[in-house]
């Protein structure tokens, strides 16, 4: 007898998110049980309902999936859960670390990226590079081969990204820039083919003349959704516009991407019993859509 499908939601916010769990109803899954307010100190118990309750044949039935607003947190429950399993006696179940939709909208933005350059010799700008979003396309590109800036208003932030990127990629070529005001911006992009704007809303980050007179911008991806532009002049609902001669994207244009890779890693959590689906194997997933 074939198990239905059970998702253990387990939201570190105060409410559990209404849109990861509206996601799993549309990509298919059966049961959604969702916690919030969930940490490290008292995720044993949800953790060890999973494993215990069915046979380790069941198991791939069975998944986690890890939301909510802070990234750091998120993060830290994902060590915390599998540190729960018990791996010896094949006591482990699938997890999916997607908190505030980082991971899927980083690994939507690259694949858009991917349609227009070769990544393994692009040259890349990440705007708001320190952010969570953006230190997934930032650590995305570096896998791809290619050189990535990270552009963060303190310089200091944006060398502990690239360390830090360095230690999980460790032939990455990533260089810090600092991108205080948008004057700072022809020096960064100078050589660039792409730019990802990934910054806090309400900034403008790259002002239009700066990204037309960049001769050499093939790509420009604007991932913030409300107005103004974090790129100037790129439309919420642009997908691959040609606009000024590049390919243009905004944040609704990669955003049906983001949904699609967000089913499909979905998906994928219910083929096996010890799959983890952060952010580069979730980006594997995005490159079959």
């Amino acid at each position: 007898m074939v198990k239905s499908q059970i998702l253990l939601h387990l939201d570190t916010d105060a409410l559990p998110s209404v849109f990861d769990r509206v996601v799993a109803v549309d990509a298919g899954v059966e049961h959604i049980f969702s916690y919030s307010g969930v940490t490290p100190t008292n995720v044993m118990a949800l953790v060890h309902g999973c494993i215990f309750t069915r046979g380790p044949a069941d198991l791939k039935s069975t998944a986690i999936f890890i939301g909510g607003s802070d990234v750091a947190a998120g993060d830290a429950l994902l060590v915390a859960v599998q540190k729960h399993f018990v791996i010896d006696f094949g006591l482990t179940v699938s997890v999916m670390l997607d908190s505030n939709g980082s991971n899927t909208t980083a690994a939507a933005a690259v694949l858009a990226a991917s349609r227009h350059l070769d990544l393994k010799s692009a040259k890349s700008l990440i705007l708001g590079g320190t952010g969570p979003v953006g230190q997934r396309c930032a650590r995305l590109l570096a896998e791809e081969g290619g050189l990535v800036r990270i552009g963060s208003r303190t310089i200091d932030r944006a060398e502990a990204i690239c360390d830090a990127i360095r230690v999980q990629v460790p032939k990455a070529n990533v260089e810090a820039v600092a991108t205080a005001s948008s004057n700072d911006a022809p020096d960064a992009l100078d050589g660039c083919d792409l730019v990802i704007a990934a910054g806090a809303p309400g900034v403008v980050l790259l002002p239009k003349r700066h990204r037309v007179n960049c001769k050499s911008l093939k790509v420009a991806i604007d991932l913030n959704g409300v107005p103004p532009e974090g790129i100037e002049g790129i439309g919420l609902g642009d997908k691959a516009k040609n606009r000024d001669d590049m390919h243009c994207y905004g944040a609704l244009g990669i955003g049906g991407t983001k949904m699609k890779v967000h089913k499909a890693a979905l998906g994928e959590l219910f083929l096996r019993h010890d799959a983890t689906l952060n952010v580069t194997a979730i980006y594997a997933i995005a490159r079959t859509i």
